[in-house]
């Protein structure tokens, strides 16, 4: 017996309840109210917060062209999040603020420019495959939160730590939101709606112009928690957007991209589309070998389609760039300043 043979026809019978289809304005918002509710069911969200967290910080530290504040917050009874609020020189009035999430990896430290040995580079200096993208959105002139993912960098557990600094736990850690009923995933895009709140309230920040920027694993958390939460003016995600059957499905993937039961309501692409009328913008790597181009063209066509029946064609962008799988930045910057500082 395939095994893989018998999983795939088994997936082939299933069609997802929830899909979106072209339909009419009022129908559009009903499906919008049940595709949400089911995605937070299926990632496991608790109902929702009683309070704005209390943050906690340092006095800061002044480096070429902007600050850099360290920040801690609960996004849960002992759930601590960890990152930095980066602000560039000069700001004036409040501007669109930018919730920026690492992937697999070294963690925050990597996408603020924080070396291995604890030195900092330069803001254009890229560093392995997330390249810095947080220090690009300061010298884009954007106030910047870099959160720490869960099984990651700081917020990882002791075995990882011992193993190097790109070991993650997110094994450990997604079996066990696995055996609560949770997932990974949801713990996630929890904490990243809490450090909405914390950057919404940053007094430099325009929180009607909020924005969610992430590359690979934190792709995946910025494009849930801009298709779950609503304060969300702009989602930006690299490396991420595909279909689950041609990459999560058809390549080996770390187990915090799984889910269960969510091919039951819901293909990747019709989380994108919960996004729309909102900004959009989805990059990926021509030679990307673990989100395939195929498959990233075939998620883009049915995001496009879904914000062309909301009128808003132009709401919605896509890369693929000459690369493999990296941050690369050049459009979605583009399309943020175009279309978001206006």
């Amino acid at each position: 017996m395939d095994t893989r043979r018998y999983a795939l026809r088994r997936m082939d019978e299933v069609t997802a309840s929830l899909a979106w289809r072209a339909m009419a304005p009022e129908a559009a918002a009903r499906w919008r109210r049940r595709a949400r509710g089911a995605l937070r069911r299926v990632v496991g969200l608790p109902p929702g917060p009683t309070r704005a967290p209390l943050v906690e910080g340092d006095d800061g530290r002044l480096f070429r062209g902007y600050q850099r504040r360290a920040v801690r917050f609960e996004s849960r009874p002992g759930c601590e999040v960890v990152g930095y609020y980066l602000l560039p020189d000069g700001v004036e009035g409040r501007l669109p603020g930018v919730l920026c999430l690492p992937g697999h990896g070294r963690g925050v430290d990597s996408i603020v420019g924080i070396a291995v040995d604890g030195t900092q580079r330069d803001i254009g200096c890229p560093d392995e495959y997330q390249a810095d993208f947080a220090l690009q959105c300061v010298a884009q002139g954007y106030p910047t939160l870099a959160i720490e993912q869960i099984s990651f960098g700081h917020r990882r557990d002791e075995q990882a730590r011992s193993e190097g600094p790109e070991a993650s736990s997110c094994v450990r850690d997604s079996v066990a939101a696995l055996m609560l009923g949770e997932t990974v995933a949801g713990w996630r895009v929890w904490d990243a709606m809490r450090a909405l709140d914390v950057l919404g309230a940053m007094r430099e920040v325009d929180p009607r112009r909020l924005v969610t920027m992430g590359i690979s694993g934190g792709g995946l958390t910025s494009l849930w928690t801009a298709s779950l939460d609503p304060r969300v003016r702009a989602c930006v995600v690299s490396g991420y957007l595909s279909t689950f059957r041609g990459s999560i499905l058809a390549v080996d993937h770390c187990v915090d991209n799984y889910v269960p039961g969510i091919l039951r309501c819901l293909e990747m692409p019709d989380i994108a589309a919960l996004v729309a009328p909102r900004l959009l913008f989805a990059e990926s790597g021509a030679d990307d070998a673990i989100f395939p181009l195929a498959s990233f063209h075939a998620a883009c066509d049915r995001v496009r389609a879904a914000y062309a029946a909301c009128g808003c064609p132009e709401r919605f962008a896509f890369e693929a760039f000459d690369g493999d799988h990296r941050f690369h930045g050049a459009g979605a910057f583009r399309f943020l300043r175009d279309r978001l500082m206006v």
